[in-house]
């Protein structure tokens, strides 16, 4: 079983975006019930389909298994039906720490959210200079929400 805790941020400024190449990000749900997910994502030339359920606090129990890309564009096309999400991905390391940072296109465009995975929820860490408000608990900045509803559809409402 994989678990994991992650806190999220909106990114402000550009200082972060100094020297680092992103990787195109393509994902769509399958399922959606309650706090059961179950995702299919191409990220650069491979692709994974994801479970994920909402475990207690900000942790989540993950699987995630690589699937071929063929059938994973053939899901897209054949199960997806809860809208895409597009982002470019980008990583970054700030002071020992692994920084995912999305930068998310189409329907979602004008939005950048950074997550850091944790080992537990109490792990401590340093905030780079570019971390604004953090959305963790804001379930409306969650990719299977934003599919639903983009953040380019919510009313004169801006990030922070």
């Amino acid at each position: 079983m994989g678990k994991e805790i992650e806190r999220r941020f909106l990114v402000i400024g550009k200082s972060w975006q100094k020297g680092i190449r992103g990787t195109f990000c393509r994902q769509g749900y399958i399922s959606t019930n309650n706090a059961n997910v179950v995702r299919v994502r191409i990220i650069g030339e491979k692709a994974y389909l994801t479970l994920k359920k909402k475990g207690p606090g900000i942790a989540r129990i993950e699987y995630e298994y690589p699937i071929p890309l063929k059938d994973a564009s053939r899901i897209f096309d054949q199960f997806c039906n809860q809208g895409l999400i597009e982002k470019t991905r980008y990583e970054l390391s700030y002071k020992q720490m692994v920084w995912v940072i999305d930068e998310f296109a189409k329907n979602n465009k004008g939005l950048i959210i950074a997550e850091v995975e944790l080992e537990n929820e109490e792990q401590q860490f340093d905030l780079p200079d570019w971390v604004g408000q953090e959305v963790t608990h804001a379930v409306k900045y969650l990719n299977i929400n934003l599919a639903k509803y983009p953040f380019t559809k919510w009313e004169k409402e801006k990030p922070g």
